[in-house]
């Protein structure tokens, strides 16, 4: 009997700890928002829009240049009608040409869908790549953004990523890290950051599954990341 009460008691403790590490909205007042993508299956978005925790969401739209999400027009659509913030990413492939990805990005990114800045989402570099090389690519890519939307995308990327391969090499972009812990990133070059995504394993009413979840640091907005339009 003592056994499976110390079992159960452990098993409350864990799950506990679970909740606490993916509802961060729920113990604190900085302002929420997830990240997107057909890998969600179905949204209920009247349900999602419920919830007044969160205030907006990054869709993936595209990847490489021709994959493109199947969800992004629905789901964009709902999550405006719902009252969300909505911005649009795109997950760059450094060894592909820079020109066909915009394209491919462009034709789902549009200026008048969009109430944040474009997002570019590195995560990955090509082992045929040199350091140098990646972020040379990078660089073209990152300027034909700003060129086809007239403002600088968002940078997300992962801390351990950022500081091995983009340290000192977008200095001019606002970032997004992902670090998935209780704990908030720390850059090595002490960069300031915008959002923080502090899970891939979140829970939300009207989600089924899991989903990312981010928030503001400090004492930024979302009027930093606001889409201007011309």
């Amino acid at each position: 009997m003592f056994f499976f009460t110390l079992v159960g008691l452990f098993s409350a403790i864990v799950c506990c700890a679970q909740s606490y590490s993916v509802q961060c909205e729920d113990t604190c007042n900085h302002i929420h928002g997830l990240d997107m993508s057909h890998y969600q299956g179905e949204v209920w978005w009247e349900t999602l829009g419920d919830n007044h925790h969160m205030a907006y969401v990054y869709f993936k739209a595209t990847e490489g240049k021709e994959t493109q999400d199947a969800t992004y027009k629905r789901n964009i659509e709902l999550a405006h009608r719902y009252g969300l913030k909505v911005g649009s990413y795109h997950f760059y492939h450094a060894n592909v040409p820079q020109e066909l990805q915009l394209r491919n990005f462009m034709s789902q990114c549009r200026p008048g869908d969009q109430d944040l800045i474009p997002m570019i989402d590195i995560e990955t570099k090509p082992k045929s790549m040199s350091t140098y090389q990646f972020c040379d690519s990078l660089t073209k890519f990152l300027l034909l953004v700003e060129e086809a939307y007239h403002q600088k995308p968002l940078i997300y990327s992962g801390r351990n990523f950022y500081n091995k391969y983009l340290q000192g090499k977008v200095d001019d972009y606002k970032l997004m890290i992902a670090q998935y812990s209780e704990y908030e990133p720390v850059l090595e070059d002490e960069r300031d950051y915008i959002i923080w995504q502090y899970t891939g394993k979140g829970h939300i009413n009207g989600v089924r599954g899991y989903v990312d979840k981010s928030r503001l640091m400090g004492q930024h907005s979302l009027r930093e990341l606001r889409f201007k339009r011309w």
